[in-house]
């Protein structure tokens, strides 16, 4: 039996075990968005009566659980290629999909034991500390990708490469820095946000890597799944968005790609 097709049984058998299968919604969301989605269907919950379980992981993960079956209603990426993906196979709504938010990619070291960085072409940061640093898996984890893009721009990838170390998603890659397992972090702005254990060192530009785009879509046609959709674009989730620091794009309704 093949991998992706045996971690999915066992993951169809954990919703089941667990109750999620019962939920009326079943969201899988990028693994940064964890406070806010958790905040926002805990709201939705009691104002509405419906049942949000919630899954967070690296969107690849997700994208794959979703490709292999799992009985998911709503897909939330952070990144456009994962979304894409499953659009080729068939496996989202592609009318449903919108890009709502957007995020900042940020360089973060344990707290306490910050270092000066100029986040620009021509600044060593190899050179400004020690040990290694941690960020998503760089070839299929969101935040990796965009971090390796920056370093690269920037010139910095060269000398940092084989310092690298590649976490299963952005919390995973946020924890290794508060534990002091890696000197340094590049994670997104809203995590650097939720955690007291981290120091920002500075925020990556803008033009070092595409852009930082959330879009989400159905992936069962339940009435719940669409109320709910629509429900993360409206005041309420987004003003609990805003409190995380995510930056809001008037939602666009994109078919496909």
């Amino acid at each position: 039996m093949p991998g992706n097709t045996f971690r999915s049984l066992l993951f169809v058998l954990f919703l089941v075990c667990s109750g999620i299968a019962q939920a009326d919604i079943l969201v899988l969301a990028a693994a940064s968005l964890t406070n806010a989605i958790n905040d926002i269907a805990k709201a939705y919950e009691i104002s509405k009566g419906v049942k949000i379980k919630s899954s967070f992981a690296s969107s690849s993960v997700l994208a794959k659980q979703v490709e292999n079956g799992i009985p998911a209603d709503l897909f939330i990426s952070a990144d456009l290629k994962w979304m894409d993906y499953l659009y080729d196979k068939g496996k989202i709504d592609g009318n449903s999909r919108r890009e709502f938010l957007g995020n900042t990619l940020v360089l973060v070291a344990p707290k306490d034991k910050g270092f000066a960085a100029k986040l620009e072409q021509g600044f060593n940061l190899a050179g400004a500390f020690e040990g290694m640093l941690c960020t998503g898996e760089t070839e299929t984890v969101p935040v990796g990708k965009y971090a390796k893009e920056a370093l690269q721009k920037l010139a910095m990838w060269d000398a940092l490469k084989a310092r690298i170390v590649g976490a299963e998603d952005v919390r995973s890659a946020l924890a290794f820095v508060e534990r002091g397992e890696c000197a340094a972090g590049i994670v997104y702005g809203t995590d650097a946000r939720v955690s007291n254990k981290v120091t920002l060192i500075g925020v990556f530009p803008e033009n070092s890597h595409a852009p930082i785009v959330y879009p989400m879509a159905l992936v069962s046609q339940s009435d719940e799944a669409k109320a709910f959709l629509d429900y993360l674009t409206q005041p309420e989730a987004a003003a609990v968005f805003d409190k995380y620091g995510f930056k809001r794009i008037t939602s666009r309704t994109k078919t496909g790609q």
